[in-house]
């Protein structure tokens, strides 16, 4: 009993770190993967280099996205498009736009 009791801060340690550093690691890289694989054409989409485009065709074999860009089509590999940027990129413009264009009015 005496030598669990010596180990419970190490056991304890590896637990806190699975839970705080590991898990969300592996539930991030998971929401990635169902990311890439459920892209499809006509998507706009940036890279994590920042490049913007939309998707005009897969290359199954290669496991790659061509992308047009204003410089023409390129291909990229899926996971090198950015699931967080993508989406705020793709989600509607907020209204808090609005509401200061409102205010700056109405102090006019």
């Amino acid at each position: 009993m005496d030598q669990l009791t010596n180990f419970a801060p190490i056991i304890l340690m590896f637990v806190v770190v699975y839970f705080f550093m590991i898990r969300p690691q592996m539930k991030k890289a998971k929401q990635e993967r169902n990311f890439a694989s459920e892209l499809k054409r006509g998507d706009r989409v940036v890279t994590k280099s920042g490049m913007h485009g939309k998707i005009v065709d897969f290359s199954e074999k290669n496991n790659s996205v061509i992308i047009e860009t204003g410089a023409g089509k390129i291909t990229f590999d899926r996971s090198s498009i950015s699931m967080e940027m993508s989406k705020k990129l793709n989600e509607p413009a907020k209204p808090e736009k609005e509401s200061k264009a409102k205010a700056i009015k109405e102090k006019k």
